[in-house]
């Protein structure tokens, strides 16, 4: 049985940093603010919480399971609030996104 949990943890290992790859990806080849903090948000939220479930398959029924489920709760909560702001922010400061069709001209 620990065998396989040390497999499925290692699985998600390796997909949560294969996300934060591709957000780095995201973030280098989009083209505008708005699509580079959207590959930035998604991929984090995802990355982080696959780290932290492959981090509570090792850590077993204890104090550090209970504060990594803490450390995942507010994650999933303040990224995607923390992303909202920011994009709110940049089109009250005037920032307007780049539309499909003005950037393949």
């Amino acid at each position: 049985m620990e065998l396989l949990l040390d497999l499925i943890s290692a699985v998600c290992f390796i997909l949560g940093a294969l996300l934060i790859l591709s957000g780095g990806v995201g973030i280098l080849r989009f083209p505008d603010f708005f699509t580079r903090m959207h590959a930035a948000g998604i991929t984090e939220t995802l990355a982080t919480s696959l780290i932290l479930i492959g981090l509570m398959l090792i850590a077993g029924w204890g104090l550090v399971l209970f504060k990594l489920v803490l450390i995942l709760l507010f994650i999933l909560l303040t990224s995607p609030t923390a992303s909202h702001a920011l994009a709110k922010s940049a089109l009250h400061g005037k920032l307007k996104p780049i539309l499909h069709n003005e950037h393949s001209k």
